[in-house]
């Protein structure tokens, strides 16, 4: 059974939970690392007009302009990325949404899915403290409870916790148990409804917690012992393309394809005959590969994503900048413009430096930024 600490505060309950044997209260003095991911934040967003405070911590930090989001990868393969620095293929999490041939339905990836240990259970090992504040349901869902204290809403909040409410729970998980490692994923500004104001108000939000929390470690004496890595999992979603009307109206394809539906990177499985499999996957990449919007059409083998990502992805977006910055009091943080290419699969291993940690089994498939 897992403890729980239910807090009260003027905004309301907090409700966290701690791995058995695991106490809340402060472990020490010793250097902490936050993790805070601005889900869906484009680079073009990133201004003194939005985001003033990603800004000052940029300016007063490390800045990775060359840094680019891993092509044909949702939301939850990338924060998983982030916390195992392996690819798709190691970790078992190639998407959002995945085709399930055991139960012959689509669903979302979960606990049972992520194979590949994260940072969140491979601290600890070494005597460490994590903790996870994960503003979507599907990213607790998929981390479940590998972290020592973990941020459960209540009452339940389907889909997306607004931001408030999620810097709410960060802040009472630092009070309350003060982890060497956090990890919190904002996602105000991922949700994308088309309207200008609206999007530029999620923007701000989600940059205004990310205020909140240097201010709130300031004011605690932890900022001279914090190190920041911000970074965003990929840019806003992209408009639906429906690749279904375009299969069923194919009297070759119709009732033989299942799709997975991944925004920028659907994945496409043949459900027909074995002995047809060859021939109808060629069909179906000339088929999906003339739908306005593709880009390209590939193996799951191409990007990494492992045999769970079926026969074809069918890719909408490739790589794209995201803003990444380290940042904090910490002495170990640096000052300026880093010319270094990175990915979001390089914030496991710049982690597992600041703490010491080994290498995990067939090592990263990122390297460490600082």
């Amino acid at each position: 059974m897992k403890r729980r600490s239910l807090l009260k505060a003027a905004a309301g309950s907090v409700v966290l939970s701690a791995a058995p044997g695991v106490a809340f209260g402060s472990a020490g003095a010793g250097r902490r690392v936050y993790v805070v991911v601005l889900d869906g934040l484009r680079p073009d967003e990133v201004g003194t007009a939005l985001t003033p405070n990603l800004v000052a911590l940029r300016e007063d930090g490390t800045h990775f302009p060359r840094a680019r989001s891993l092509p044909a990868v949702a939301s939850i393969p990338d924060h998983v990325v982030m916390m195992t620095g392996v690819r798709p293929d190691r970790t078992g999490v190639p998407a959002n949404t995945v085709f399930d041939r055991a139960t012959g339905v689509v669903r979302t990836p979960d606990h049972t899915d992520l194979r590949f240990p994260t940072l969140l259970e491979r601290l600890p090992q070494l005597g460490f403290r994590t903790g996870s504040v994960l503003s979507k349901e599907y990213l607790r869902g998929v981390f479940g409870t590998r972290a020592s204290y973990h941020w459960e809403p209540r009452p339940p909040i389907t889909g997306h916790t607004p931001d408030a409410f999620t810097s709410h729970a960060l802040h009472a998980m630092i009070a309350e148990a003060d982890p060497d490692l956090v990890f919190v994923s904002f996602g105000d500004c991922a949700e994308d409804s088309g309207d200008a104001v609206v999007r530029s108000l999620a923007v701000r939000t989600s940059d205004e917690q990310l205020g909140k929390l240097v201010r709130y470690l300031k004011a605690t004496g932890r900022w001279e012992r914090s190190v920041l890595v911000v970074v965003t999992d990929h840019p806003a979603p992209l408009a639906d393309v429906s690749l279904q009307q375009h299969v069923d109206a194919d009297p070759l394809l119709r009732n033989k394809v299942v799709i997975a539906p991944n925004g920028g990177a659907d994945l496409l499985h043949w459900t027909g005959p074995a002995s047809d499999r060859e021939l109808a996957l060629r069909h179906l990449e000339s088929v999906v590969s003339r739908v306005p919007g593709v880009l390209s059409v590939q193996p799951p083998a191409r990007w990494r994503l492992g045999a769970e990502a079926g026969d074809l992805v069918v890719c909408r977006r490739a790589a794209e900048p995201v803003p990444l910055l380290v940042a904090g009091g910490d002495p170990v943080v640096g000052r300026g413009i880093s010319a270094t290419p990175a990915s979001t699969v390089d914030v496991a291993p710049t982690v597992g430096r600041l703490f010491g940690l080994p290498e995990p089994s067939g090592g990263y498939d990122g390297q460490s930024v600082i």
